[in-house]
């Protein structure tokens, strides 16, 4: 993923998460925010009940890639909130059932 497609800032998941409805699906939460920019970012959130820190940043480096698989419709902010049972699913269910769910959110374009 490139810098201009992260989302890092606190408030700023703080303002997504406050002001719109979550998607949920399987795993993952999902918050969607309509913006104005040319471009789209992503953040992702993995919480400590999840594992060690090696574990987290293995889930959040699977997240990237799948993220960067796939072209997006622009304007819009994403926060993707992982859930517990993500260290159950293989990497081709963690890709399936967010694809299934950035489908639902109608945030594709098309695969690279």
């Amino acid at each position: 993923m490139k810098k201009i497609n992260i989302l890092k800032k606190n408030e700023d998941f703080e303002r997504i998460i406050k002001n719109n409805k979550p998607y949920k699906y399987k795993d993952y939460v999902i918050y969607i925010e309509k913006n104005t920019d040319d471009y789209y970012k992503f953040g992702i959130s993995v919480g400590k009940k999840i594992g060690n820190a090696v574990t987290r940043n293995k889930i959040k480096r699977q997240i990237k890639n799948i993220i960067d698989k796939y072209i997006y419709q622009n304007n819009f902010n994403c926060i993707i909130i992982v859930g517990r049972n993500i260290i159950n699913r293989s990497f081709i269910e963690m890709e399936n059932n967010l694809l299934f769910a950035f489908e639902n959110l109608n945030i594709l374009k098309e695969k690279k």
